[in-house]
């Protein structure tokens, strides 16, 4: 202040430089980048299955990565140095624009590769980013498919059910019958047997009748319409449906045909045929390991392991369980980990040992919680359940089975809830407890 009044006084002229106008700041508008940034880091999160919270832990907030997820805030350098290294991928990939197709190859190889929870959140990103109406509706089939492979009925249908008027409305005639598929297993696993197979059939007379969709779909809808079948207890139709197959079965690829007779072996033990499950899966295991497509082999190992369970084979059935444990376990497959742990829970108590049943059945349970894998939740609380009956303790036996009940009316699986219902009413009637276990029945009867 004493500089500019001595200034005044002295009547000193301020140079024109002085008298220059303030240089106008100019602030570009970046919202747009860092939106892009945020839906890229979203992706690669949902990718390599990690919450918000685990991403920021160590440095940061889990609200810092949700603002730079949603464009409210743009990262610093360090901050993706640090995210992307958390991510495991290098920190150009989430600023370099990547195209289009790619983020979908990699999402739709997730589907191919049976990666189910991760195809379905890489679909349900490149949805959040507003795709064309036409993209939507490829990006909505996806989803059915991979939420039918997760066993989740509702959402496989609505998304299905979506995408299938879509390609309707755009003339695209194959594609909405391939997403009238995915509605339909959506449907099934929902226990909606009669709708799911009223799709099946309208589909295979359509494709019949000329309609091209893919090389094998006319046999995926006949299984399809045999699973249906065999679940109403129509097995005789089912098998009907098992024989026309097979002569049509001739002109797959290796890979196909293993998948198809992956599918037969399991609706073959579905119906009670176990031997002829048995060849199956065997001739379906060859051609999987030819092809190297270790998923498929390990997932037809534990199906195996449970026909020769039912056959009562039981050294061969825990030896092709452990095999398709290590398996998964290579493959970090917590899904099919509780399934197969579920399997070797059932062989261990059917060779009288309801102790290692019980840890088997323990650690399944604990494995399909994690996974949100809801059939395997409630075979495994079964198989729980009928190790502690075994072991002599009814009391702790049955909150497993209230559990299982619960679980599976929630389903609305008809298999899950006859059989949990069934087996509750066994140990309600060793408790005396006669009029309830009859009420059980009833409703274990209506469940079709």
């Amino acid at each position: 202040m004493r500089i500019a009044r001595e200034a005044q006084g002295r009547a000193v002229a301020t140079p024109a430089v002085a008298r220059a106008p303030k240089r106008r700041r100019i602030v570009a508008d970046d919202s747009e980048l860092a939106r892009r940034i945020g839906a890229r880091l979203r992706r690669y999160r949902l990718a390599a299955g990690l919450t918000q919270q685990q991403l920021a832990e160590g440095r940061y907030t889990k609200a810092y990565i949700s603002a730079l997820e949603t464009g409210h805030a743009k990262p610093s350098m360090a901050a993706l140095n640090f995210i992307s290294g958390r991510l495991g991928i290098v920190a150009s990939r989430l600023l370099e624009e990547e195209p289009a197709a790619l983020g979908r190859l990699e999402v739709d190889l997730d589907l191919a590769a049976g990666r189910w929870q991760k195809a379905a959140d890489g679909y349900r990103a490149l949805l959040d980013q507003a795709p064309s109406r036409e993209s939507r509706a490829e990006l909505l089939r996806g989803l059915s498919e991979a939420a039918a492979g997760l066993d989740h009925g509702a959402e496989a249908a609505a998304a299905g059910a979506e995408a299938a008027q879509i390609f309707t409305s755009l003339g695209r005639t194959g594609d909405a019958a391939l997403a009238r598929y995915w509605l339909a297993a959506g449907e099934y696993a929902q226990g909606n047997t009669v709708e799911a197979e009223a799709i099946f059939r309208e589909i295979l007379a359509a494709v019949r009748g000329g309609l091209r969709v893919e090389p094998d779909f006319e046999l995926r809808l006949i299984m399809a319409l045999s699973s249906t079948a065999s679940r109403d207890g129509r097995h005789e139709v089912a098998l009907a449906y098992l024989e026309e197959v097979r002569g049509l079965a001739e002109s797959l690829d290796a890979h196909r045909r293993a998948t198809f007779l992956h599918d037969l072996s399991y609706s073959y033990r579905e119906t009670g045929d176990f031997e002829a499950a048995i060849r199956a899966g065997v001739a379906s295991l060859t051609l999987f390991r030819a092809t190297a497509f270790e998923l498929g082999s390990a997932s037809l190992e534990n199906d195996l392991a449970l026909s020769y369970l039912a056959l009562g084979n039981l050294a061969r059935a825990e030896e092709l369980a452990s095999q398709a444990e290590g398996h998964f376990e290579k493959l970090a497959d917590r899904r099919w980990l509780a399934h197969v742990l579920d399997t070797r829970a059932q062989i261990a108590l059917a060779a009288g040992d309801p102790g290692r049943s019980r840890d088997l059945a323990t650690r399944s349970l604990e494995l399909a919680e994690s996974s949100n894998n809801e059939k395997a939740t409630v075979s495994a609380l079964l198989a729980l359940a009928r190790a502690h009956r075994a072991l002599g303790e009814p009391a702790v036996a049955a909150p497993a089975y209230e559990r299982a009940v619960a679980l599976a009316r929630e389903s609305s699986k008809p298999g899950l809830i006859r059989d949990a219902l069934g087996e509750l009413a066994d140990v309600l009637t060793e408790a005396g407890r006669h009029a309830e276990a009859a009420t059980l029945l009833r409703e274990a009867l209506r469940a079709v």
